[in-house]
């Protein structure tokens, strides 16, 4: 299957760049581009892409209003936010919008592909370190409301179902839950579905996050 990309940067010189590095994978497809994030709607009913790759600072529509934008949308593309990394909160609130992960914009080429697939498969493309970085970054205003509304929401999982929705805050990976809890993989899979449908959630970044809002990731 081909992957459809649509880049949506203020920079011409990047999104050329960007262009080129993605046109040497035979699976993934540029469909389009856009210099901010007004016309984003528009051109995902024209394009159909599978990825959006999305800068944060951009005249216009920035890419936080138009990621929350988008992550409203029935069936919407996955979204990767190009960064670098000095504005871990404006991070922050594009994965909690939905945003299915970020990239550096000095990440190595191949890298980048590969993120590229990986979100189009429904993978993160966050580590455990950055995720850590960023979730301990947040700035403490409004911590305890934070704390008290996620702790509601996690109260409607079963023990079985909080127990792997701390495991994926301290990003593990499906194998290795299954290893430390002694469930099949497939099992895994079966309970963070379910988590993500009781929680209204996108991915497990967002579990992630409200794991760590609830304080139940310790060091």
């Amino acid at each position: 299957m081909t992957i459809r990309v649509l880049i949506v940067d203020d920079d011409p010189l990047l999104r050329a760049g960007l262009k080129l590095m993605l046109g040497g994978a035979q699976d993934i497809r540029v469909v389009g581009e856009a210099g901010d994030g007004s016309g984003v709607q528009s051109l995902i009913d024209k394009l159909a892409p599978d990825v959006i790759l999305m800068d944060i600072r951009m005249p216009g529509t920035d890419g936080l209003t138009a990621t929350e934008a988008v992550r409203r949308r029935p069936g919407a593309p996955e979204i990767v936010i190009l960064t670098t990394f000095d504005a871990d909160e404006h991070v922050l609130r594009a994965l909690r919008a939905g945003a299915a992960g970020f990239v550096l914009k000095d990440t190595p080429p191949a890298e980048i592909v590969e993120s590229v697939r990986r979100v189009a498969a429904g993978q993160p493309v966050l580590s455990p370190a950055v995720t850590k970085r960023l979730i301990t970054r947040v700035a403490d205003s409004g911590h305890d409301d934070r704390k008290t509304k996620a702790l509601g929401r996690l109260a409607d999982l079963n023990d079985r179902e909080r127990e792997i929705a701390v495991a994926v805050g301290q990003g593990k990976s499906n194998a290795e839950i299954s290893a430390s809890l002694y469930l099949s993989v497939p099992t895994v899979k079966t309970h963070v579905s379910r988590i993500l449908t009781k929680l209204d959630l996108n991915n497990r970044v967002q579990i992630a996050l409200l794991v760590h809002d609830a304080g139940m990731l310790h060091d």
